[in-house]
């Protein structure tokens, strides 16, 4: 007996069998059980999906000798002779080959005539959006009004190129793609039963190739088994396909966490030897990055229809989320400029070492990785250690130069071409040596300056109510955990509890996680459990939350620099010569970084 390819050795006999697709069997189902049975049903949905099985399951169902159900007994010959496609009154017709309405005409000749054999004559037309004008002409008033014993099923992988007026005639379905999970799962069960040994992570490669098409996962399937001659592994699944190993993701990944150029380089070395498409590479990246967004904003929304959750949240815990949105943004900026490259090896790396680049500054430090699976996971480890010494010897040197040196301020005027033309006059300065600008932020959460009072270790003991900002800033909290610390205020403290207030107007986006990190923060900084206890209220206090502070010190500032602005000598010497004028928007206070 010659070899029948899995596509079609595995088509589902029943709808039990099928696999997906529950929302358009339920209503088949209820449908013949209740013998409510409409005359005309369309199936639409891309390729692979079901579409032809469906129709045929539906005709088995019409026409077995144990009468109308959903469960057929694909014993009697009716349900034989439908399977190996010899049914004399189950007329199919591919509507690609036969688009002229005189083929039309001809098969809606024999439509009267009562059906040989079965129950119902059933004519099946398959891509019917292929027939011309006149053909669906032809077809209406049947499909309107068929004799009691036909029913037609169409199929279509194209349904907005049909007439309104058929499908107004019709009971409509759309089929739905189906996850590579239940592609996974569909594949792993015929591959027990044909007795082939396998990889799982084999089998959700094979899934995500085949875009929601079972047929095309079958073909793959059926090509994957010859390749891996009959055993199938994850990495020779990879050369199948030309597809990326999941795991050079994950160390991506790591290696964009570590900051760690060298390990991003080697391994597109490592993925360059196997002539990838680098393309890919790129939305598998960006793909990746959008599962770790939505993780981290919503853990619980996070399904593992791709395998990877275990992963996901891991990586979700590691990084930053504001170096998740530029990272996602620049990956989709490299994949839109891949094309003007010298060559897509040098595109991507330089898609990457970008990231690198524009990584934020001042972003707290991220949470140690939790596993080590790779050679590339070591090199993060030492890296992050290397970066943290370094970064906290700069930041004592530079306490210490502050404590001796003065506060200073630096204040530039946006330059107007009519009011003041020389480029010289848009900036006074005290002191040109230390100043230094201010990254410009709508929100006032994101760059909040340290407290101007003392740095000493607050001791849990004698914490007071008005030591709650210097408590605050010395809090390793990102994100909206530290924006929804900065609209509170400090109420009391007893024993390990600390008590907090936050302003009813942002209680909403409080939740169990959000007050978890706090607690933790507070822990790791008074080195003993905490209790945290956040209470809901209008705040109406003589003490100030961080936001109304740095709020506070913003508008200091500003009044200052405008006063310095406008009694600086070289200013009014400009003003007066060229009968100029000062735009106060146009003047902006540079902030020192240490500020």
């Amino acid at each position: 007996m010659s070899y029948q390819v899995l596509a079609r050795k595995w088509r589902p006999r029943s709808f039990k069998e099928m696999a997906g697709q529950g929302h358009v069997l339920k209503t088949l189902i209820n449908a013949l059980d209740n013998d409510r049975l409409h005359h005309a049903y369309l199936f639409t949905g891309t390729r692979g999906v079901g579409k032809t099985t469906i129709a045929r399951i539906l005709a088995r169902c019409l026409n077995c000798e144990e009468g109308v159900s959903s469960e057929p007994c694909g014993k009697c010959s009716a349900c034989l002779e439908i399977e190996e496609g010899r049914f004399i009154d189950l007329i199919e017709v591919d509507a690609a080959s036969r688009t002229k309405v005189e083929d039309t005409r001809e098969l809606l000749d024999n439509v009267q005539y009562a059906p040989s054999r079965g129950r119902y004559k059933v004519y099946l037309i398959d891509e019917v959006h292929m027939l011309s004008g006149h053909s669906f002409n032809a077809l209406l008033k049947t499909l309107e009004e068929p004799p009691p014993h036909v029913k037609f099923l169409l199929a279509t992988t194209d349904p907005q190129k049909l007439p309104v007026t058929v499908l107004s005639r019709c009971l409509q379905f759309s089929l739905k793609n189906l996850s590579p999970e239940m592609i996974m799962n569909h594949l792993k069960f015929i591959l027990d039963q044909e007795k082939i040994e396998f990889e799982e992570e084999a089998l959700w490669q094979i899934g995500r190739a085949a875009k929601g098409s079972v047929r095309d996962a079958l073909t793959l399937l059926d090509q994957a088994i010859s390749f891996c001659n009959g055993k199938l592994t994850d990495a020779e699944i990879s050369n199948f396909l030309g597809t990326i190993d999941q795991n050079i993701l994950y160390q991506l990944v790591d290696a964009l966490i570590a900051e760690d150029a060298q390990a991003i380089l080697s391994l597109i070395t490592k993925v360059s030897d196997q002539a990838p498409d680098f393309a890919s590479i790129l939305e598998a990246l960006l793909s990746y990055l959008h599962r770790i967004a939505v993780a981290q904003v919503v853990p619980e929304g996070l399904d593992n229809s791709q395998g990877d959750k275990k992963q996901i949240l891991e990586h979700a815990a590691a990084m930053p989320a504001e170096n998740v949105q530029l990272y996602y943004q620049m990956a989709l900026k490299g994949r839109e400029d891949l094309a003007l490259a010298v060559d897509d090896r040098s595109g991507i790396e330089m898609t990457l070492l970008r990231m690198l680049a524009f990584t934020p500054q001042g972003v707290p430090s991220k949470p140690e990785r939790v596993l080590a699976k790779t050679s590339t996971a070591e090199s993060v480890s030492a890296k992050t250690a290397d970066s943290s010494n370094e970064k906290a010897g700069t930041e004592t040197e530079e306490k210490t130069e502050k404590k001796k040196n003065p506060e200073t301020i630096e204040v530039k005027a946006q330059a107007d071409p009519v009011n003041i033309t020389s480029t010289d006059t848009t900036r006074t300065e005290l002191n040109r040596d230390q100043a230094k600008p201010e990254i410009a932020s709508d929100s006032p959460v994101q760059h909040l300056p340290k407290h101007d009072l003392s740095e000493e270790k607050l001791s849990l003991s004698t914490l007071k109510p008005e030591q709650w900002i210097p408590l605050f800033y010395n809090l390793n909290l990102t994100g909206i955990t530290r924006s929804i610390a900065a609209h509170c205020l400090l109420l009391g403290v007893k024993g390990n509890i600390i008590t907090l207030a936050l302003d009813a107007s942002h209680s909403k986006i409080l939740n169990e996680g959000h007050h978890e990190q706090i607690e933790r923060a507070m822990s790791d900084y008074f080195s003993t459990p905490i209790s945290l206890e956040i209470s809901q209220e209008e705040l109406d206090s003589e003490l100030e939350t961080p936001v109304a502070y740095r709020l506070r010190k913003q508008q200091e500032r500003q009044h200052r620099a405008e006063e310095v602005f406008k009694n600086d000598d070289y200013v009014k010497s400009i003003m007066e010569r060229f009968e100029g004028s000062i735009l106060p928007d146009s003047i902006e206070p540079l902030t020192p970084e240490d500020y």
